[in-house]
């Protein structure tokens, strides 16, 4: 008796956004110097998790600020995307990888909804190919074969977990070890050769 054509798996490419596929830092920066009423070059870009070398205790903390910045601003609707990270997703997308956007941007109670609206509506404009659309704080809930993520927190938990992860590089998390890459053409040869790994 035949049996019917099984559908192999697809490869699941785990993406974060915020500092990966989104440039965070350089579109909350100009807000932050509006904020804080001071002149956009005094904020360093080189900066540490939670933004310490802008001194936003001086008008409330990060959290104020984060919470104009998406409010009052569509913050995530503005962002500049990271060099060459839509057309290198765009490519990866012909290989049959399965691309999973997994990000924790449901930081505001009751605004989920305007959360939700500006990132879909960002990733549309840029022609950012995903079948998976994600909205979480635990990374490693949502299966992957490969994530991509700057985030110093959940790349450990991602690690403790058994998971494999590509750092994408950037001044949060330059003492954690890679495997890491600092640019899209690291990240899409990276991300090849697991695919060819895996099959």
């Amino acid at each position: 008796m035949t049996q019917p054509n099984s559908t192999p798996r697809k490869f699941v490419l785990g993406v974060d956004l915020d500092g990966v596929v989104a440039d965070f830092t350089a579109g909350l920066r100009p807000i932050a110097a509006e904020w804080l009423g001071v002149a956009q070059e005094s904020l360093p870009t080189e900066v540490s998790w939670g933004f310490l070398e802008w001194q936003l205790e001086r008008a409330g903390g990060y959290e104020a600020l984060h919470r104009h910045a998406v409010k009052e601003r569509d913050l995530f609707a503005h962002l500049p995307p990271m060099a060459g990270a839509p057309a290198a997703l765009r490519r990866l997308s012909t290989h049959d990888i399965r691309i999973r956007i997994i990000t924790h941007r449901l930081y505001i109670p009751w605004f989920h909804r305007e959360a939700i609206r500006q990132t879909a509506d960002w990733l549309e404009q840029h022609g950012i190919p995903y079948w998976d659309l994600c909205f979480m704080r635990d990374k490693a809930a949502v299966g992957a074969d490969l994530y991509l993520e700057d985030s110093p927190n959940n790349i450990a938990a991602l690690r403790a977990e058994g998971h494999d992860v590509i750092v994408v590089g950037n001044s949060t998390n330059r003492d954690i070890p890679g495997p890491r890459a600092e640019d899209w053409g690291a990240i899409e040869r990276m991300v090849m050769a697991r695919l060819s790994a895996a099959r």
